[in-house]
């Protein structure tokens, strides 16, 4: 019953932040390091964000889409750390930086229980 719940939840809630990602864009440039296209890897985040939600909400996929978030939250993992070393990070305050980092912990766990169950 957990593991429902983790997957509507945390399934629910990518698709909504995808959702974002295409409607209010710029929202989560800051989050973008300089150097990549931010437009782009910002439309390639939501749509990943739109499929591996989609994936969790559905009986047959949510195995599937337990690795995709797993791996989503590893491609995040640097972009994280990255944001407790910034001057002013992208998430708003440091300490919210600083409870968001092992957070992504919890997240990637809870992505495993996903797969593995």
């Amino acid at each position: 019953m957990l593991i429902l719940i983790l997957r509507i939840v945390i399934g629910s809630f990518l698709v909504f932040a995808g959702v974002m990602h295409f409607i209010k864009p710029k929202i989560f440039n800051r989050f973008i390091p300089n150097f990549l296209p931010k437009l782009w890897v910002n439309y390639i985040a939501g749509l990943f964000e739109i499929i591996v939600g989609v994936g969790l909400l559905l009986p047959q996929t949510y195995n599937k889409a337990g690795i995709g978030f797993f791996i989503l939250m590893l491609i995040f993992l640097p972009l994280h750390v990255w944001d407790v070393f910034r001057e002013k990070p992208a998430i708003g305050s440091k300490k919210i930086a600083y409870i968001r980092l092992p957070f992504q912990f919890v997240l990637l766990y809870i992505a495993y229980l996903i797969y593995s169950n």
